[in-house]
């Protein structure tokens, strides 16, 4: 069978998807699309099952959680100074939508960066407030995984790291 041969993730192996997050190879299968037979992962996240083709190998594919080591280079990111956001939401919207369009680590520190310190001196809608949360969750599980901690912890020192005073 040829999804041994391909495979870059075994079964059990934690992931993440550019879009949802966190997730789990839970089992390998194929699947008839279009009469041709593709090769796929089955990720479980959260109460979502994602069917992933195997040799997806771009931005929209999966990812390994990002090792101990680089995760502690990235996290003095979010007690860095931030970038200002606009007060316009519209244009705000679309500062907050390319830091998430690559979903990079980087990119989601940034974004909490820069809106929890917004947020300091301006009310946010629920989109910003929306967009704040998903990426925090996206953070503290990888935080969780990559670091061996539990998620309270992830999200205890995140809460620290963004309460230091910039000056």
């Amino acid at each position: 069978m040829m999804i041994e041969s391909q495979m870059n993730f075994q079964v059990g192996d934690p992931v993440i998807h550019w879009a949802y997050g966190l997730g789990k190879v839970v089992r390998l299968d194929e699947k008839m699309v279009n009469g041709h037979i593709d090769e796929y992962y089955v990720v479980q996240i959260k109460d979502l099952t994602l069917w992933v083709k195997i040799n997806q190998t771009d931005e929209h594919g999966l990812r390994s959680p990002t090792s101990a080591e680089d995760f502690k280079e990235i996290l003095p990111l979010l007690s860095s100074p931030a970038e200002p956001l606009s007060i316009n939401r519209f244009t705000r919207k679309m500062q907050l939508t390319e830091l998430m369009r690559t979903r990079t680590l980087e990119s989601i520190c940034c974004l909490i960066r820069d809106l929890v310190c917004y947020k300091r001196e301006h009310k946010i809608n629920d989109d910003d407030n929306s967009t704040l949360n998903y990426a925090r969750d996206f953070l503290v599980d990888e935080w969780s995984v990559s670091l061996s901690v539990p998620i309270q912890q992830a999200e205890r020192e995140l809460k620290k790291l963004l309460t230091v005073d910039v000056v």
